[in-house]
């Protein structure tokens, strides 16, 4: 059976000294530390996707990323592991492959690059299935696998949060995860989602349309700290990673742990949580998305 050993994932405290001890507990999952590549909820939102398509007896899977996509790395790397074939549909064309890209051809993934105007057809499964003709047997999972699989697959997550954390704060992408994570956890706990591009709020119909009945509680989407929009950085924040790790010997990735815990610091500064607050952060990988900063930081 394939598998990656969960007991990798351990709850590390954040030191009192970098949020001021205003509230009870801050913690974070460590979700990065589950494999190198297929970190953080990847591993979750692929693993019954990957499943399922081999057990229905898909001979190839079929996602989609741009030339930095974690998603893309981990679904060609899991692919391998599982012993299934990955097709990746890329948006943009790259006359030099960037090192994501290079390493999701390292593990096997067919790489078919599409313009973006051609890459919003993403849904069209005719569209699909003309793009990659010569593969038999296609198994199509969405970007960053939102779908069933990939939000029950999230869900799983919640084996590793007690119910002694009032808050639970979780990096948003395609809002897979923290869909998956409120049909799980109890409605107590109250989940924020930090989004990092601009108007990030629009995923609030997604995550709703979503939500089993009785579920669409006690969470809410935030998008002030996007720093210029998806994928974009500034000094300050490659300054403020180098302080976290420097005081949690934890390294944040600069694409989306980095903006949740830039913004949650904020929100404990202004006065948002109740001095009897304790917070879980859930880290969500994703740290090979370092590689093109790697010169600027101290891990």
């Amino acid at each position: 059976m394939v598998t990656i050993d969960e007991r990798k994932a351990i709850i590390q405290p954040i030191a009192t000294d970098w949020y001021g001890g205003q509230v009870a507990a801050l913690d974070m999952l460590r979700l990065d530390e589950l494999h190198p590549v297929i970190s953080g909820n990847k591993w979750f939102k692929l693993r019954l996707n990957i499943r399922h398509a081999l057990d229905a007896g898909f001979k190839t899977v079929v996602t989609f990323g741009g030339g930095y996509s974690n998603h893309l790395i981990a679904t060609a790397c899991a692919a391998k592991m599982f012993g299934i074939k990955c097709i990746g549909i890329v948006r943009g064309r790259y006359d030099v492959l960037t090192r994501a890209l290079i390493d999701c051809k390292d593990a096997g993934m067919q790489l078919i690059f599409v313009t973006k105007e051609e890459y919003e057809r993403k849904e069209d499964t005719a569209w699909i299935r003309d793009l990659a003709a010569h593969f038999d047997e296609l198994f199509i999972i969405p970007e960053g696998g939102a779908n069933e699989w990939g939000r029950v697959g999230a869900g799983l997550i919640d084996r590793f949060i007690n119910d002694s954390y009032t808050h639970i704060a979780v990096s948003v992408g395609t809002g897979t995860t923290l869909t998956g994570l409120r049909n799980k956890l109890p409605h107590k706990q109250h989940i924020l989602g930090f989004a990092p591009m601009k108007q990030g709020a629009y995923l609030k119909e997604y995550i709703s349309e979503h939500l089993r009945e009785g579920n669409n509680t006690n969470w809410q989407l935030i998008d002030d700290w996007h720093f210029g929009g998806f994928g974009k950085w500034n000094d300050e924040l490659l300054q403020f990673m180098n302080d976290f790790y420097r005081t949690n010997n934890m390294p944040l990735d600069i694409v989306y742990t980095s903006k949740m815990m830039y913004g949650l610091r904020q929100m404990i500064t202004n006065g948002f949580f109740a001095t009897d607050a304790r917070v879980l952060c859930i880290h969500t990988g994703g740290l090979q998305g370092n590689a093109s900063v790697k010169d600027k930081l101290v891990y």
